[in-house]
C-alpha cells in the first residue's frame, strides 16, 4: 500500500520595486524563520509571496506580469500556492482578486500578521528589527520611517503606504546593533521622506539626534542618507555629516523639477531659487560631499520652456548622481485631474537628453578620480572583476569600482584602499595599494 509522502513546505519571497520592498521582504522572512519555515528569497519554492511594487506604469507591469507568471505555474501544478502583498496590492486589491482569482490571497502594506497566518506562521512582536537580509553582508537598509504626509501631485506612495509614522532611536539603535553582529558595516537610511523624521514623535525634526546614536555602534563604519526631502531639510545633519567620520559624505535627494511653475503644479513646497540655495549650503557646508538625485520629464503642462530651464539647470549644478524618469500618470493622486499632455516620445526624447548631460558630467567627474586613492567596500566578485564602491556611490544605482580579480586578491565584504587607474562614465578601475 503506498502512503502519500508529505512534501516540506519551501517559501519563496519575491521582491519587486524599491529598497523598502526589500527591507519588508527581509522582515517576513525573518519572522518565516522563527516560525520554523523553510524560506528563501527568489529561488525554487512550492509556496511564493510576491511582494509587489505599485508605484508607476512600469513598475506596475513587472508586478502584473510576475503574477500572471506564478498564477499559472500554479495552474501548471509547479507551484501550490501564490500570495501577494505590497504596494500593488493595497492599491489595487478588488481588481487584482476579480481579475486574477488563481492567486491564493491578496495582502496590503500593513497586514503581516494576517499574511504570516495564511503561511501558517506567528506574528512574534519580541522579533523587533530582526530580518534575514537580501543584501550583500556587508550592507543593510534601515527603515526609520514608513509612509509619507508629503502632498505631491504626482505621487501615489501616501495611497500605499499611508502617513508618515516614524521608528523611535531606540528600535531603530537596537536594529542596527543587531546587524552589526551579523557583519553588516554599512548602514542604508531609508524613508519615504528622511527630512520628515521625528516629527511625529518626538516634535522636532530629528535625523541629527538619530545619527549621533547610529554612529555610535559598534562595527558600523558607513551610514549613508537615502530620500531627503529639501523642503524643510534639517540642516544640522550637515554639521554632523562633517565631524563622523561614519556618515559618508552622500546624501540622495529627490528634487523632481526646478521650473518654478511645475513644481507648484506638483506642490513640491519650493523654487528654483530655494533649491539652488539648499545645494550651495550643503556642498559649502560638506565639501566634495555626493548629491545624487532624480527628475521627472514630462509632466502635465512641462513646456519646452519649462524643460529647457531644467536642462540648463542640470547643466549648471553638475550633480555627482543622477536619475531621470518620464512622468507616469497615476489615478487618484493630485495631478491625474491633469491632461497628461506630453507625447510619450517627447516624455522620453527629454530624458535621454537630461541622461546624455548627465553622461558627460559624470565621465568628466570621474576622470578627476584617475590616480587618487579612495576607500572602498568590496560587494561581490563578479566575472573577471571584485565589484566594490566609495563612500560616494550606493549599491544598485552609482557608479562602481572594479578589481582585476587575474592580478588582485581581495576579500568581499571587507573595506580596501585602492588606487584609481582608469574610469569610464559610470566605472572606475583599481588596483589596491
Amino acid at each position: 500500500m503506498r502512503t502519500k509522502s508529505l512534501k516540506k513546505n519551501k517559501i519563496n519571497v519575491i521582491t519587486l520595486g524599491c529598497s523598502k520592498n526589500v527591507y519588508d521582504s527581509e522582515v517576513l522572512m525573518g519572522q518565516l524563520k522563527a516560525s520554523g519555515k523553510d524560506v528563501v528569497h527568489e529561488q525554487e519554492g512550492n509556496i511564493v509571496v510576491i511582494n509587489t511594487c505599485g508605484f508607476i506604469d512600469n513598475a506596475k507591469a513587472e508586478s502584473i506580469n510576475t503574477i500572471l507568471e506564478y498564477a499559472d505555474k500554479k495552474e501548471r501544478g509547479l507551484v501550490d500556492k501564490v500570495f501577494v502583498t505590497g504596494c500593488l496590492s493595497e492599491r489595487y486589491r478588488p481588481d487584482l482578486e476579480k481579475e486574477i482569482p488563481n492567486v491564493d490571497q491578496f495582502f496590503g502594506t500593513t497586514e503581516l500578521p494576517a499574511l504570516l497566518k495564511a503561511l501558517g506562521a506567528d506574528y512574534k512582536h519580541e522579533l523587533l528589527g530582526e530580518r534575514l537580509t537580501t543584501t550583500p553582508k556587508n550592507y543593510a537598509f534601515l527603515k526609520i520611517a514608513e509612509g509619507c504626509d508629503r502632498p505631491c501631485s504626482f505621487c501615489a506612495i501616501p495611497l500605499m503606504r499611508g502617513k508618515h509614522v516614524s521608528q523611535t532611536i531606540e528600535k531603530l539603535v537596537k536594529e542596527a546593533e543587531g546587524l552589526a553582529k551579523n557583519g553588516v558595516k554599512e548602514l542604508i537610511l531609508i524613508a519615504q521622506d528622511l527630512t520628515y523624521y521625528g516629527l511625529d514623535i518626538y516634535n522636532k525634526r530629528n535625523l541629527g539626534e538619530l545619527l549621533e546614536a547610529l554612529v555610535k555602534v559598534e562595527g558600523i563604519e558607513w551610514i549613508r542618507l537615502h530620500y531627503a526631502f529639501p523642503t524643510g531639510f534639517p540642516m544640522d545633519v550637515l554639521e554632523i555629516m562633517k565631524r563622523e567620520p561614519k556618515i559618508c559624505n552622500y546624501i540622495d535627494i529627490p528634487l523632481q523639477h526646478i521650473s518654478d511653475s511645475i513644481l507648484k503644479s506638483m506642490k513640491r513646497g519650493t523654487t528654483k531659487e530655494k533649491t539652488t540655495k539648499l545645494l550651495k549650503e550643503f556642498r559649502e557646508a560638506v565639501p566634495g560631499m555626493t548629491i545624487r538625485t532624480t527628475l521627472i520629464v514630462g509632466y502635465p503642462g512641462e513646456t519646452q520652456e519649462d524643460f529647457e530651464i531644467l536642462r540648463d539647470w542640470v547643466q549648471e549644478m553638475k550633480f555627482e548622481r543622477l536619475g531621470c524618469f518620464t512622468y507616469s500618470h497615476e489615478e487618484n493622486t493630485g495631478a491625474f485631474d491633469l491632461v497628461d499632455d506630453v507625447p510619450e516620445d517627447v516624455k522620453q526624447d527629454r530624458a535621454n537628453e537630461i541622461m546624455e548631460i548627465q553622461s558627460q558630467i559624470s565621465w568628466d567627474l570621474n576622470q578627476d578620480k584617475i590616480g587618487k586613492t579612495f576607500r572602498c567596500i568590496i560587494d561581490r566578485k563578479e566575472g573577471e572583476h571584485f565589484v566594490g564602491r566609495t563612500e560616494f556611490d550606493s549599491p544598485d544605482v552609482d557608479n562602481e569600482v572594479l578589481i582585476d580579480a587575474s592580478k588582485h586578491y581581495v576579500k568581499t565584504g571587507e573595506f580596501v584602499m585602492v588606487k584609481i587607474t582608469d574610469a569610464t562614465e559610470f566605472d572606475l578601475y583599481a588596483e589596491p595599494v
